[in-house]
C-alpha cells in the first residue's frame, strides 16, 4: 500500500536540514582548524621572533668572549660577560663546564628539556644568523603553567602600593587547575613576580613575572646555546611576550570566532527560511485555490493522516465521492464564474455538516471528496441523503442533482478483537471504491446515494476482464449475430428482424449482451461493435439474397455515442456498399436517449441516412421524458414502442390507452410501429386491432442464431408461395 509520504513530492517531504548541518559542521571544523593553525603559527612566530632578538644579544656576548681571547684571557673576558647580568655557562666540546655565572638550571647533565617538540631547535628569522638555534626551557618552569598563564590573562588586574608591599586584586576565575588561587605577589628584579602552586610532585613554586600590571608582559626563561669555536656559550634569556603580542593573537581568534558565528547565523536563517518556504509551498500544493479548502492531494494527505492516527483506531469512517451532476451543463448555459459561485454555496453547506474529525475537499470542478465518521451504511446513507436534500435547494431557479458513492472504512481488529491502527491505510483505494459505487448510477437517475459492496468488486473485475479481451474477441469474430423476427400481427408473416449481439467466448462461454454492452458503452468500444454488427448484417443479407431468400429489413442498433460523429451516415453507407447489400435491407435504430445530445447533429445524420435509402427507427419510445418533442423534430420511419407498455400494473386499461394513442400518433406522422416485448395472445390481438405494423417478442420468437433465422425465412417463404 502507498504510504503518506508518497502523497508529497520528494522536494516537499522534509526540510533540507541534514545537508546544511553537515556543511556547517565542515565549515566549523575547517574554521576551527584554521583558527588553531593561525593561532599556533602566530604564537610560534611571536616566540621565534623574541628568541631571534635574544639570539642577537647572546651573539654579542659570544663575540666578546671570542674576541677577548676566550679561556686564554678568562678573567677579563668573564668580567665583560658578567656585565650582561645573565646566568651563563661556558662548555667545552664534551659538555664539561669551564665557567659558570649564576645558577645553572639548564640541565647541565646534557638532557635539557626542549622548548618545542623534537630536538628543541628553533628556526630564526634573520638572514644574518644561522638557520637554527638550540633553545630549551628553564628547569624551574613547567609546561602546565602555560595553561595557568592563559587563564590569568582572561581577567583584569588592578594594583596598588601599600607601604612596601604590593597587592593585587584577583577575580574568582584566577585559579590554577586544582582550584588554588594566586599565592603571592612581590617585587622582582624585572618587575612584579606572581607565584602559583606547582602541579609537580615536589610542590615547588614556579614564577611568572609581570613588568607592569597595567600593560603586563610574560617573561619566559629559556636557555639558548650557540657555538664559540670549539666551545659553547649557553645563557639564560627571557622571551618577553607583551600585551601587544597577545592582542594580535586575540584579534585573530576573535575574527575567526566571529566568522564562525556569522556562518552559524546564516545557517539558522537559511533553515528557518527553508522551513517557512516549504510550509507555504506545501499549503499551496494541497489547497484548492477557488474554495480555499483541500484539493485532491490535500484530501489524500490529510485524510490518511487522520485515518492512521491511533486515536482514530476505534472509530468507523467512510470515504465519500459526491458529484454535482449538473455542473458542466450549468457552466455551459451560464458561465464558469457563476459555476464558481454555486461551488462556494455547495462548500458552505458541506462545511456546516462537517464534524471536527472529518475531512472535506474540492477535488475536481464537479467532485467533492469527504472522509466522514459513521458506524454503518444505513446511517451514512441517511446522513448523505439529508445533505443532498439541502444541496438541491441552494438555487431555487434551477434543478440540481447530486450523487454520492460511499465506501465504509470499518474498525480494524487484531486476533484478540482489539482495535488496531490503520498504519498503512490507502485512502485512494477506498475513494476509488466510492467512485465505483457512484458510477452504478447514471446521470439520468437524478440524486442518490450508493454504497460500495463486494458485488461491485465482482462487477469491476468482470469489466476489466471484458476490456482485456474485447479487441481479441472482435478480431477472432467471437461475437455472434442473433436475429429476433418481427411479425405482422394480422397475417403472422415475417416482416422484419432485429440484430442482437452475443459473445461466444472461449474463456467465459456464452455471454449475454446485458453483461457486455454497458461495459462497451462506458469504455467507448461500443462504436467498434456498431461497425461489426452493421458489417455482419450486411454480409448475411447479401448471402441470403444470393441464395434466393426473400429478405426483410434487419434493424441494427447504433449507439448514442456514435451519433455525434458528423460522418456517421457516410460510414454506414460505405460499409454496406463494400458488401454490396441494398440499403433498404438495413435499418438503423437509435435510442430515445440519443436525442438528449446534439439534436441538430442527429437530425442532420438521420436526413443523410434517409437520402442514402436507409430506414431509421427510434428504439424504446416511451422510456424517456421527451418522446413527443422528439417525434415533432425527428424525420423517423419506424417507432418502436417500449416493452414496459405491456408489463406491470399499468399494463391494463390505462396502458392500452397510451399504446393506442401512440400508434395513432405514429400513423399521423407517416411512421410504422413495432411493439417490443409482446408475450401473450391478448396483447397481439389488441395491437392488431389498433393497426400496429409489427410485433417483436417471445410470443412469436426469441432471439436466435443465424441458422435458425434462416429456417424461419425458409418457412415464411414457403408459406408465401
Amino acid at each position: 500500500m502507498a504510504k503518506t509520504t508518497q502523497r508529497i513530492p520528494k522536494k516537499l517531504k522534509k526540510p533540507h536540514v541534514v545537508g546544511p548541518i553537515i556543511v556547517f559542521l565542515l565549515l566549523a571544523g575547517i574554521t576551527t582548524g584554521i583558527m588553531f593553525a593561525l593561532f599556533s603559527m602566530l604564537g610560534l612566530y611571536t616566540t621565534t621572533s623574541k628568541i631571534t632578538e635574544e639570539y642577537e644579544r647572546l651573539s654579542y656576548m659570544a663575540r666578546l668572549y671570542e674576541q677577548g681571547g676566550g679561556q686564554s684571557n678568562a678573567e677579563s673576558v668573564y668580567k665583560l660577560l658578567d656585565e650582561a647580568e645573565r646566568d651563563y655557562i661556558i662548555l667545552d666540546k664534551d659538555g664539561k663546564v669551564l665557567h659558570q655565572t649564576g645558577e645553572n638550571t639548564s640541565g647541565n647533565d646534557g638532557n635539557m628539556a626542549p622548548l618545542f617538540s623534537g630536538n628543541g631547535e628553533v628556526m630564526l628569522y634573520e638572514d644574518t644568523v644561522s638557520d637554527y638555534v638550540h633553545v630549551t626551557l628553564d628547569g624551574e618552569v613547567e609546561i602546565p603553567y602555560f595553561r595557568l598563564f592563559r587563564m590569568v590573562l582572561r581577567n583584569h588586574y588592578d594594583t596598588e602600593i601599600v607601604g612596601e608591599d604590593i597587592s593585587i586584586s584577583v577575580s574568582n576565575e584566577s585559579t590554577d587547575e586544582n582550584g588554588k588561587a594566586i599565592e603571592e605577589v612581590r617585587d622582582g628584579e624585572n618587575g612584579m613576580e606572581v607565584y602559583f602552586y606547582s602541579s609537580g610532585e615536589d610542590g615547588e613554586l614556579a614564577n611568572v613575572r609581570f613588568s607592569d600590571m597595567d600593560s603586563f608582559s610574560f617573561f619566559l626563561p629559556v636557555w639558548m646555546e650557540i657555538p664559540v669555536g670549539e666551545q659553547f656559550l649557553r645563557a639564560k634569556v627571557y622571551v618577553i611576550i607583551n600585551l601587544g603580542d597577545f592582542a594580535m593573537l586575540s584579534v585573530t581568534v576573535v575574527a575567526l570566532a566571529t566568522l564562525l558565528v556569522i556562518i552559524f547565523i546564516v545557517l539558522i536563517v537559511y533553515l528557518i527560511v527553508g522551513v517557512t518556504r516549504r510550509k507555504r509551498i506545501l499549503k499551496l500544493y494541497i489547497t484548492d485555490q477557488s474554495t480555499e479548502s483541500y484539493n485532491w492531494q490535500g484530501y489524500l494527505l490529510k485524510g490518511e493522516q487522520l485515518l492512521r492516527k491511533g486515536s482514530s483506531a476505534r472509530k468507523s469512517f467512510a470515504a465519500v465521492n459526491l458529484v454535482f451532476i449538473n455542473y458542466r451543463n450549468y457552466c455551459m448555459c451560464h458561465s464558469v464564474e457563476e459555476g464558481d459561485a454555486v461551488t462556494d454555496k455547495i462548500m458552505e453547506v458541506l462545511r456546516s455538516y462537517m464534524g471536527k474529525r472529518e475531512i472535506l475537499a474540492h477535488s475536481a470542478p464537479a467532485d467533492y471528496s469527504m472522509v466522514l465518521t459513521g458506524e454503518d451504511p444505513d446511517h451514512m446513507k441517511m446522513r448523505l441523503t439529508s445533505i443532498i436534500l439541502q444541496l438541491e435547494k441552494i438555487d431555487p431557479d434551477h434543478v440540481f442533482h447530486f450523487q454520492a458513492g460511499v465506501d465504509m472504512i470499518p474498525v480494524r481488529k487484531n486476533k484478540n478483537d482489539k482495535p488496531v491502527k490503520r498504519k498503512e491505510f490507502n485512502l485512494e483505494e477506498a475513494y476509488n471504491n466510492a467512485c465505483t459505487a457512484r458510477d452504478t448510477m447514471s446521470d439520468n437517475d437524478g440524486s442518490g446515494v450508493a454504497i460500495f459492496d463486494e458485488k461491485l468488486v465482482e462487477d469491476r473485475i468482470w469489466a476489466d476482464k471484458v476490456q482485456e479481451k474485447q479487441q481479441q474477441a472482435l478480431f477472432n469474430e467471437e461475437f455472434e449475430v442473433y436475429y429476433q423476427p418481427k411479425y405482422d400481427p394480422v397475417t403472422n408473416k415475417l416482416k422484419g428482424a432485429e440484430a442482437l449481439i452475443r459473445w461466444q467466448s472461449p474463456d467465459y462461454g456464452f455471454v449475454s449482451p446485458g453483461r457486455i454492452i454497458p461495459i462497451f458503452e462506458k469504455n467507448g468500444f461500443i462504436t467498434e461493435i456498431d461497425h461489426y454488427m452493421i458489417t455482419h448484417v450486411a454480409r448475411d443479407q447479401k448471402r441470403w439474397l444470393e441464395r434466393g431468400f426473400t429478405c426483410v429489413p434487419v434493424s441494427v442498433n447504433v449507439s448514442r455515442a456514435h451519433f455525434i460523429e458528423s460522418d456517421l451516415a457516410e460510414q454506414i453507407r460505405d460499409m454496406v456498399d463494400e458488401v454490396g447489400t441494398p440499403h433498404e435491407l438495413v435499418e438503423i435504430e437509435l435510442t430515445e436517449s440519443a436525442f438528449f445530445d446534439d439534436k441538430n447533429a442527429i437530425i442532420k445524420t438521420i436526413n443523410k441516412l434517409k437520402s442514402y435509402g436507409f430506414t431509421v427507427s427510434m428504439d424504446d419510445f416511451g422510456s424517456g421524458y421527451s418522446s413527443l418533442n422528439s417525434l415533432k423534430d425527428m424525420p423517423l420511419d419506424v417507432l418502436k414502442l417500449d416493452a414496459e407498455f405491456f408489463r406491470g400494473e399499468d399494463a391494463g386499461e390505462r396502458g392500452e390507452i397510451v399504446v393506442k394513442e401512440a400508434i395513432r400518433l405514429a400513423k399521423s406522422l407517416n411512421m410504422r410501429t413495432v411493439a417490443e416485448g409482446v408475450e401473450v395472445k391478448e396483447q397481439v390481438d389488441f395491437l392488431a386491432e389498433q393497426g400496429c405494423d409489427m410485433i417483436q417478442g417471445y410470443y412469436f420468437a426469441k432471439p436466435m442464431p443465424k441458422l435458425d433465422y434462416e429456417e424461419r425465412m425458409k418457412k415464411n417463404q414457403e408459406e408465401q408461395s
